[in-house]
């Protein structure tokens, strides 16, 4: 049987418009989901605004602890040796050869380095003959002359001796009348040259013995040409340019064939010994550091290795340029990886507390001026305490007075303001 107005109208759902369409009530709420979307993200953004605003920001305070602190002065420097050695030539001449490598290790007495020498060994050969000759020259003197000079005195004396006693007998006949007077002049003549010859036999005997004038020329002679080959020799010799001592070739600006002048540097020699380390610390730090402090160093190439070192030297000036001082450090024991000229960090320990209150640097404000001061959470809030700081580590320093061991300190990187509201994050995971 057909429905009739009146029973379609009891079948329709209460509440709904007979007029509406249907699904009319969630068209209405699509139609809006974009401003409600909106609405619950600046409900969200006012929320997470809000909060710190009102509570304080979170954070991670820290605490102040008690351990122990070790005081250091920092320091970069190089590995050097006691002292190095430049090696030179000492005369001009070219490079003939070069039989060591930069970087070798060598002895005592090595060659380093050879000139060309023809022209020092021509001139040593040259002194050699000026001795062989001065040599003979004395030899001849000895042998030959001398004796020669000898038996010549002995016939000038046997020979005065004639004439002598032919005077005497002439000047007594002459007396006698039994010889003129040019008899006897002529006879006294012969005298004289008799004389004269044995006195000039007697010089030239003298001369040619040892101390005598002709002898000691030529023994002179001996010793400057014993000394002319002694210093051709010696300035031969310089064609070799040896180690004077054993180590380590770190430096080397020649190569064969150059022509290199004297007392330029080609090579530079490391000696075996103890190394050091020289580094320049801050004249701020000059009254923590003392002979014989122990530190730590590390070689920028290297840097988790550590290796032990000893204060042995501060240079008693101040560089103005760089507002510095000069010292060494001794290495007991170099470890295997250190070189020559490595740049080195090192960590002077000045001084060292075993209990007291520390605190990182990080934590406290103006750590190196005249008034430092800290945060304290108390209450929820900031609130400045100015503290007074005893020994300066790398990353802590020691709190004398201001602070309590628990203390709860905000950080310097959370630009928290003096009386600001925060929340301890740390505190709370407690």
């Amino acid at each position: 049987m057909p429905s009739t107005p009146a029973a379609q109208d009891l079948v329709k759902p209460r509440g709904v418009d007979a007029g509406a369409p249907p699904h009319a009530g969630l068209r209405a709420l699509w139609a809006w989901r974009w401003r409600l979307i909106a609405g619950v993200v600046i409900l969200g953004l006012v929320g997470y605004f809000a909060v710190p605003f009102v509570l304080g920001p979170v954070l991670v305070a820290v605490p102040v602890v008690r351990g122990a602190l070790v005081q250091s002065v920092v320091a970069t420097g190089r590995v050097e040796t006691p002292h190095r050695v430049n090696i030179a030539s000492q005369i001009t001449g070219m490079v003939a050869e070069i039989p060591v490598a930069e970087g070798q290790t060598v002895r005592a007495g090595q060659v380093l380095l050879v000139l060309e020498d023809s022209e020092l060994r021509a001139t040593v050969s040259q002194a050699e003959s000026a001795v062989s000759i001065a040599e003979t020259r004395l030899k001849q003197m000895l042998d030959v002359t001398l004796p020669v000079a000898k038996e010549n005195l002995s016939q000038a004396e046997a020979n005065l001796l004639n004439a002598e006693q032919q005077f005497s007998r002439t000047s007594t006949l002459s007396s006698a009348g039994f010889e003129t007077l040019a008899q006897r002049d002529a006879v006294r003549k012969t005298l004289d040259v008799a004389r004269a010859v044995a006195r000039a036999m007697q010089v030239q005997v003298t001369s040619s013995s040892p101390g005598g004038i002709d002898y000691i020329i030529a023994e002179t002679n001996l010793v400057q040409a014993r000394a002319a080959l002694q210093i051709a020799r010696a300035r031969h010799t310089y064609t070799r340019v040896v180690a004077p001592a054993a180590g380590t070739l770190i430096g080397r600006n020649v190569e064969p064939g150059w022509v290199v002048p004297p007392n330029q540097t080609l090579m530079v020699l490391s000696p075996d010994g103890e190394t050091q380390i020289v580094v320049q610390v801050d004249e701020k730090n000059l009254g923590l550091v003392a002979l014989g402090q122990q530190a730590l160093a590390s070689a920028d190439a290297f840097a988790d290795r550590n290796f032990p070192v000893e204060l042995i030297y501060i240079n008693p000036a101040v560089d103005p340029q760089r507002a510095s001082v000069e010292a060494k450090l001794r290495v007991p024991a170099p470890p295997d990886y250190l070189r020559q000229d490595m740049t080195v960090s090192v960590d002077i320990a000045v001084a060292e507390r075993a209990n007291t209150l520390v605190l990182p640097v990080a934590a406290v404000h103006d750590a190196a001026g005249a008034r430092p001061f800290v945060l304290r959470i108390t209450d929820g809030r900031a609130r400045r305490q100015a503290v007074r700081i005893g020994l300066r580590g790398v990353r802590q320093v020691e709190i004398l007075e201001g602070l309590n061991e628990g203390d709860r300190i905000v950080p310097v990187a959370a630009a928290i303001a003096d009386g600001g509201k925060v929340r301890d994050a740390g505190s709370a995971a407690r």
